[in-house]
């Protein structure tokens, strides 16, 4: 292992090539210079130079070391400003779990002003359901992620900062038969059709929340379809297979023979979005919290204290732990 010190004494000579001047600038005396050398010598088991008596040149493994040592000096020089960027959150790895329901709204943007603020943080991106984002989080392949849930049912053990709350609307096809009338359709009606669903596994609390919904309507939903992705069960709808209830921001995404028909949302389940993380987790991603936190709209802030502390200074993450349990 290379000392840094004698390394420095070596570059400076091999600029001067002259150990007198090369001392001079290196505030010392010519024989600890001439002794370092040596030593560097012999720890590499090479001469790295020629020594005339008037003249010091480099050997070919002494400008190997020049090359190598340069850089070797420039990345321990950036060591202490890499350690206090890990600390503070603004360099390291976030590998973020999403649904691709978050993808129609502000998500995009966020990340978007995220990579600009902090470069020096790379962010792994995984597109990926509830269930498949709780495994993450245990095998530690996650260090945050964005959910969909039923209000008051976010995942327990996770602190979390909502950053929608929307209700569902019908989606249908467009040649739908209970529209051709030009109004739109009773109710009780829409909850006889088919329906295309997501399965209850990928989000347990709002599949239970819209079964909860039917039967407070004195109805049993007729699953025709289960397809996971958002856009599959546009797609499905609008080839005909039923009608589905999306969350609202899905009406971005727009899709040839489908529309989307809100109802009146105290008639319809809510789907709250939260961002989620583990209480230990790294500097990196309480950054992004933060950094998310500060791009929603002040009307939309959680206004719950933390759990088991003090109020943070203003703009900081107020977000509190989830003690709900998941409806499984």
């Amino acid at each position: 292992m290379i000392e840094l010190r004698p390394l420095r004494q070596f570059l400076v000579l091999a600029e001067e090539l002259h150990f007198g001047r090369a001392a001079e600038r290196l505030h010392m005396t010519q024989p600890p210079l001439s002794l370092a050398v040596q030593k560097l010598e012999a720890q590499l088991g090479t001469a790295l130079l020629e020594r005339g008596r008037r003249t010091v040149t480099l050997t070919a493994a002494g400008q190997a070391l020049v090359e190598a040592g340069a850089r070797l000096l420039e990345l321990a020089e950036q060591v202490p400003a890499r350690v206090r960027a890990a600390a503070s959150g603004e360099a390291g790895r976030l590998s973020l779990g999403f649904v691709s329901t978050v993808g129609y709204g502000d998500m995009p943007r966020w990340l978007r002003l995220f990579r600009e603020a902090l470069p020096g943080v790379q962010l792994a991106l995984r597109e990926a359901t509830l269930d498949v984002q709780l495994r993450g989080f245990e095998s530690g392949e996650l260090d945050a992620g964005f959910v969909i849930h039923a209000p008051g049912a976010e995942p327990a053990g996770f602190e979390r900062l909502i950053v929608s709350t929307e209700p569902l609307v019908l989606a249908h096809a467009q040649d739908w038969g209970l529209t051709r009338r030009g109004r739109a359709p009773a109710l009780e009606d829409v909850l006889r059709q088919p329906l295309v669903v997501f399965p209850r596994e990928i989000a347990p609390s709002l599949f239970d929340a819209l079964l909860g919904f039917y039967r407070a309507h004195g109805a049993t939903p007729q699953i025709a379809q289960e397809a996971i992705q958002m856009q599959t069960i546009v797609n499905l709808v609008s080839a005909g297979m039923g009608v589905a209830w999306v969350p609202r921001s899905v009406c971005a995404l727009q899709r040839p023979g489908v529309r989307y028909q809100p109802w009146p949302h105290e008639q319809v389940p809510a789907c709250d979005t939260s961002l989620i993380w583990r209480p230990e987790a790294s500097p990196v991603v309480h950054r992004f919290v933060e950094h998310v936190r500060e791009q929603l709209p002040r009307e939309q802030l959680p206004r719950e204290p933390d759990v088991g502390s003090t109020a943070r200074p203003r703009g900081r993450v107020r977000a509190s732990r989830s003690s709900a349990t998941m409806r499984r």
